[in-house]
């Protein structure tokens, strides 16, 4: 099977909280919210760089080379747009997470505050 087709550009909570329990499974979890949204809610082991400050920090996402990355922000709007503006310049194993922590706080780890 060839690996030349490009990743789907969405992943569920479901596939996301699989991966980060795999011990072989090496990603970058990219969380695009404020600094205040990650203070009140975080998922564990998540990068913080938000979306307004992505353009003066876009060498730090650059750097990581072709690590696999998963964006999220509150419900996955931003998070889709990150995905996409990351994927326009060249980062291709990058992925919007669907629904955002509020889908991971229903359905994958109710102890993460909502908001």
């Amino acid at each position: 099977m060839s690996d030349s087709s490009p990743m789907p550009i969405e992943v569920d909570v479901h596939q996301t909280a699989a991966l980060l329990k795999a011990e072989d499974s090496e990603f970058i979890l990219l969380d695009v919210r404020e600094q205040d949204e990650y203070d009140f809610a975080s998922i564990k082991g998540s990068v913080l760089i938000p979306m307004s400050e992505l353009q003066s920090r876009i060498g730090e996402i650059e750097a990581l080379g072709e690590k696999h990355i998963i964006v999220h922000c509150h419900h996955g709007g931003r998070s889709l747009h990150v995905t996409e503006f990351l994927r326009a310049r060249g980062i291709e194993k990058v992925q919007n997470m669907t629904g955002g922590i509020d889908a991971w706080s229903t359905e994958i780890n109710g102890e993460v505050p909502r908001y």
